[in-house]
C-alpha cells in the first residue's frame, strides 16, 4: 500500500514543503529511507520503529520504503518523525488515510511514543497557511507558539496513541494551555515599570543624548568613544526606551527568528519591545553572524528590528568585526554551508562603545601613558570600511563634578520617544511606496530624490567633501543623517545647519582614521 503525508523543512526563517511517501510491498523485510537525508533524519527510522512497537503496533514482514520529496532539498532536523509515523500507519492500513489528507504533520517522537516539541513551529504554521494549508498536527507543547497564527486549525497531541485514535475518528479535544493569537502592539497598554532604565537618570552628556535621539529617529548606527565611566554603556542600555514600537512585519520576523532558535517558549505576546542584544567581546564569528553545520541565527539576527550593542569594541577580534560589514549594508546575512544555504534578516541598529586608548585617557597626555604605537594599534582594529558604515561617531566627554552631582531634572525617555515617534511617522508616510522605512536605509540611487540640496547646501557639502576626504558612502551617510535632523525639526528641506550637525557626527570617525 501507498500513502503520503505533508510536512515542512526549515530554511532560515522560511520553510520548504516536503511530502513524505510511504510504500509497503512484498519482498524481503527491509525498512529503507531515501531523499537526501542528514544523519538525524536517517535516525528517524529507529525512533519511529521503536515508538510504533511500544505503542502496540507491529511492523509487517514486508519491504517498506519511505521517501522524503523533493529529493533535491537536504532534509535535516527531527521534525519529520511524526509525519513518517503517520505515513507508515496509513500505509499499514491502521489509520484512515482520508483523515490525513490536507493536514501538515510536524513533531519529534521519543522511543516510548511521546510526541516531543520542535523548534521553528511558528514559521512552519505561518508559511503553511500562506500555501493554503489550514490544518496542522503538532506537539502539544508547541500549541501556544503555533496558536500565535490566526486562521488555522491546530490538533495538538502529547502521545502517538492519541493521534492514531484521532485519525481513526475519535473526536478531538483541545488540551488545556495558552493558545492566544498575536495581539497588536499598543504602547499605551504596556504597564510602566518605574525600575526600568530611563534617560532621566543620565546626567550631563547633552551632546551624546542628542546623538542618541538622532540615531533612534532614523535608525542610524552609532559609535561612542570616550573614557571609562563617561556613560556610554548607560546611554546604550536606555536606547530601547526611546525607540518606536515594532511594526507588524518586524514583529513577525522577530518571532520567527526566536522560534527557529527555540527561544520563544510560547511567549510571543510578551515580545512587545525591540530586542537589545549585547554579546561579550569573546564571541566568535559564527556566534555573531550565525553558522554551524546546519546554519542557525547569530546575534546580529537575534537583534533584528532592535539594537546590537558592542561594548569595548576594540576588544572584539578584527575578523569578528569585519563580519558586520555586509549585514550593515544589506540588512541580512547569507550563510552557505555544506548542508545548504540560508538567509536570515539582520536589520539592526548598531551601537558600539570604545575607549580612546588602552588606558582610556587619550588625548589627555597628563594622564595617558600609552605610546604612539600602542594608540595606533588600538585604532587599527577598526577598518575604514567598517567605520564608513557607521553613521554617527561621537565623543563622550568625562563628567565634571557639577554634572555628576547636579540635581537638575533631566529629560525623560517618554519626552524623547515622543519626538522620535513623530519623526518615524514622517518617514512612514514618505516611504509608504518603498521597500524601506527609515532614513538610514535610503538607497544611494534615491538619495537625490529624498535628500535634495539647495545651491548653498551643495556648495557647503562640496567644501566638506574635499576638506574631510569623504568617500561616496560617507557622503551619503551625512545626507541621510541630515535628513533625519531635518525631520526632527519638522523641516521639509535639508538646510545648512542640518548638514553642519551631521558633519559634526563624523569628526570622531576622521580622528579614528588618522590615528589608525
Amino acid at each position: 500500500m501507498y500513502s503520503t503525508i505533508l510536512t515542512a523543512q526549515l530554511c532560515g526563517i522560511s520553510t520548504v514543503p516536503v511530502r513524505v511517501e510511504a510504500d509497503v510491498s512484498s519482498g524481503l523485510p527491509v525498512f529503507d529511507m531515501v531523499g537526501s537525508l542528514s544523519s538525524e533524519v536517517r535516525e528517524a527510522r529507529e525512533r519511529v520503529r521503536t515508538a510504533l512497537r511500544n505503542c502496540g503496533y507491529v511492523f509487517p514482514a514486508k519491504r517498506i520504503t519511505v521517501n522524503l520529496s523533493p529529493a533535491s532539498v537536504r532534509k535535516s532536523g527531527t521534525g519529520f518523525d511524526l509525519a513518517i509515523a503517520a505515513a507508515l500507519l496509513a500505509a499499514f492500513g491502521l489509520v484512515r488515510e482520508e483523515e490525513c489528507e490536507g493536514k501538515l504533520f510536524v513533531g519529534e517522537l521519543s522511543l516510548n511514543g511521546r510526541i516531543c516539541p520542535v523548534n521553528g513551529i511558528l514559521p512552519i504554521v505561518s508559511d503553511g497557511k500562506e500555501r493554503g494549508i489550514t490544518e496542522f498536527v503538532i506537539p502539544e507543547k508547541n500549541l501556544p507558539e503555533a496558536g500565535l497564527v490566526d486562521g488555522v486549525k491546530l490538533y495538538a497531541f502529547s502521545k502517538l496513541s492519541d493521534l492514531t485514535s484521532f485519525l481513526n475518528g475519535t473526536p478531538y479535544e483541545q488540551p488545556d494551555g495558552n493558545c492566544g493569537r498575536i495581539k497588536p502592539y499598543n504602547i499605551e497598554e504596556i504597564p510602566s515599570d518605574k525600575s526600568s532604565p530611563d534617560f532621566s537618570e543620565v546626567n550631563g552628556q547633552r551632546y551624546l543624548r542628542r546623538a542618541c535621539e538622532v540615531a533612534a529617529a532614523g535608525m542610524h548606527n552609532m559609535l561612542m568613544i570616550g573614557p571609562p565611566g563617561a556613560g556610554k554603556t548607560m546611554l546604550s542600555e536606555r536606547m530601547a526606551t526611546i525607540l518606536p514600537p515594532l511594526t507588524d512585519r518586524e514583529r513577525l520576523e522577530i518571532l520567527k527568528i526566536y522560534s527557529v532558535c527555540g527561544l520563544l517558549n510560547g511567549n510571543g505576546n510578551r515580545i512587545v519591545n525591540r530586542p537589545f542584544r549585547s554579546p561579550h567581546h569573546t564571541i566568535s564569528k559564527a556566534g555573531l553572524a550565525g553558522g554551524g553545520r546546519i546554519p542557525a541565527p547569530g546575534e546580529i539576527s537575534l537583534a533584528h528590528g532592535g539594537v546590537l550593542f558592542l561594548d569595548e569594541l576594540t576588544e572584539f577580534s578584527k575578523p569578528v568585526l569585519e563580519v558586520l560589514r555586509q549585514p550593515l549594508e544589506e540588512h541580512q546575512v547569507h550563510l552557505a554551508r555544506a548542508e545548504g544555504s540560508v538567509t536570515y534578516p539582520a536589520g539592526f541598529l548598531l551601537l558600539a562603545a570604545m575607549n580612546p586608548c588602552g588606558c582610556g585617557s587619550y588625548p589627555d597626555r597628563q594622564k595617558c601613558r600609552c605610546s604612539e604605537s600602542s594608540i595606533r594599534r588600538h585604532y587599527e582594529k577598526l577598518s575604514q570600511p567598517l567605520l564608513d558604515r557607521i553613521d554617527l561617531c561621537v565623543e563622550a566627554e568625562s563628567l565634571s563634578y557639577g554634572e555628576l552631582t547636579g540635581e537638575e531634572a533631566n529629560e525623560p525617555s517618554a519626552a524623547i520617544r515622543e519626538r522620535v515617534l513623530k519623526c518615524h511617522s514622517l518617514q512612514s508616510a514618505r516611504y509608504r511606496d518603498e521597500d524601506f522605512s527609515y532614513n538610514s536605509r535610503i538607497p544611494g540611487a534615491k538619495i537625490g530624490l529624498y535628500c535634495p540640496l539647495g545651491a548653498k547646501e551643495q556648495a557647503y557639502m562640496e567644501t566638506v567633501y574635499t576638506k574631510e576626504g569623504l568617500t561616496a558612502r560617507t557622503y551619503h551617510k551625512v545626507l541621510r543623517v541630515a535628513r533625519t535632523i531635518a525631520d526632527l525639526e519638522g523641516s521639509g528641506a535639508i538646510l545648512r545647519r542640518h548638514l553642519a550637525e551631521a558633519v559634526c557626527y563624523r569628526d570622531m570617525a576622521v580622528r579614528c582614521r588618522e590615528e589608525g
